[in-house]
C-alpha cells in the first residue's frame, strides 16, 4: 500500500511541476552547452481520444519556441543540436468537474547532437512523456481554465524542462557536455 502512495505523489509532484517555474533563475550547470540549431517536426503526431485539434506547425513552433527559451539562456563553447519530434497529444476539451476532468498530454522523441564530433549522442531517441501542471488545481481540467494554444504552451515548457533534466542525468553519469561530470562540478564551484 505505501508503494502504492508513493507511486502516486511522485506522479502527481511531476504533473504539479510548472516547466516555466524555474526560467528566471540561473539555468543549471550543463557545462560548455551552446544549442544552436533547435528543430521541432510534427508530421506523425497522433491527435489523442477527445483532443482539441492543432496544425503540425502549430506543435512543431509551440515545442521550438519553449526550447529556445530554455535553452537559450546557455552559452558553453561547444554546439549541440536538437532533433525533436512530437509522437502524440492531448488537448484537453471541457470535460464534467470531479467526474471527467480530462488532462493535456504531450510525448516528444529527442536526439541530440554534439556539432564538433559530428555524432549522435542518442543512438535511439530519447522519448519523454509530459503532463499539463496543475495550476488550475486537480479537479478542472485545462480546458476549462486555457486556451488550447496555453494548454500547448504549457506542455512545451514542460518538454523542454524534461529535456533539461535529461541533459544533465547524462551529462553527470556520461559527461556529455564537458568532458566529464567533475569537470561540471569545478565548473560550477568557482562561479558560486
Amino acid at each position: 500500500m505505501s508503494r502504492i502512495l508513493v507511486v502516486l505523489m511522485s506522479l502527481l509532484w511531476l504533473v504539479a511541476c510548472n516547466g516555466a517555474r524555474d526560467l528566471n533563475d540561473p539555468p543549471v550547470p550543463l557545462g560548455d552547452f551552446n544549442l544552436v540549431h533547435n528543430i521541432a517536426v510534427a508530421p506523425k503526431a497522433v491527435k489523442g481520444p477527445l483532443s482539441r485539434e492543432v496544425s503540425e506547425e502549430v506543435l512543431a513552433k509551440a515545442l521550438s519556441d519553449a526550447t529556445e527559451e530554455r535553452f537559450g539562456r546557455y552559452n558553453g563553447s561547444r554546439d549541440y543540436h536538437f532533433g525533436m519530434s512530437v509522437e502524440g497529444y492531448v488537448l484537453a476539451q471541457p470535460g464534467i468537474p470531479l467526474v471527467l476532468s480530462p488532462k493535456s498530454i504531450l510525448i516528444v522523441n529527442l536526439t541530440v547532437w554534439d556539432d564538433a564530433k559530428n555524432v549522435k549522442l542518442t543512438p535511439e531517441p530519447h522519448q519523454i512523456t509530459v503532463l499539463e501542471s496543475l495550476d488550475q488545481g486537480p479537479f478542472v481540467g485545462s480546458g476549462y481554465t486555457k486556451s488550447a494554444e496555453e494548454q500547448l504552451k504549457n506542455l512545451s515548457q514542460n518538454v523542454a524542462k524534461q529535456i533539461e533534466n535529461y541533459l544533465v542525468k547524462q551529462n553527470r553519469e556520461k559527461g556529455w557536455f564537458n568532458g566529464t561530470a567533475s569537470a561540471v562540478d569545478t565548473a560550477a564551484a568557482s562561479t558560486e
